[in-house]
């Protein structure tokens, strides 16, 4: 399957195998979710590592650990698309991280819409009681 069919197709391919792979990652790491602070629309779930918590806190950005590249990822850095810290908070457990966000480009989402903008968060397709995937907004396909 390509990246084109899984990030714009309307077949559900879900990666089950997600969390053994981050388990295999070179750094300890927890699940880090980005919200934006003002509509409560779920942007981007990711990990973050003591390193991306201490860098987010320092530059007030969202900021996380590939767990794929092994390597800091403050979200913008190359796109321009920032996710601007407003708070982070902490689950009960102590063992997951919510970047409370103001974004601050065109959108947070890698993919991008028919108009070449970047979708404002990542979940931009619903799961159709068929099994299928269907856009949330027609717009953004």
């Amino acid at each position: 399957m390509t990246h084109q069919e899984l990030e714009e197709g309307q077949v559900l391919h879900l990666d089950f195998t997600k969390l053994r792979k981050v388990a295999s990652c070179e750094s300890d790491v927890l699940p880090a979710v980005a919200q934006d602070a003002r509509t409560g629309e779920v942007l981007i779930v990711g990990y973050a590592n003591e390193l991306a918590l201490q860098t987010a806190r320092e530059c007030g950005m969202a900021t996380f650990w590939s767990t794929s590249r092994n390597e800091l990822w403050i979200k913008g850095k190359t796109s321009g698309d920032y996710l601007k810290l407003e708070e982070i908070r902490v689950n009960c457990e102590q063992n997951s991280i919510l970047y409370r966000v103001t974004p601050a480009g065109q959108g947070s989402c890698h993919t991008k819409n028919a108009a070449g903008v970047a979708r404002s968060g990542c979940y931009y397709r619903r799961l159709k009681d068929d099994g299928s995937l269907e856009f949330v907004d027609p717009g953004q396909m």
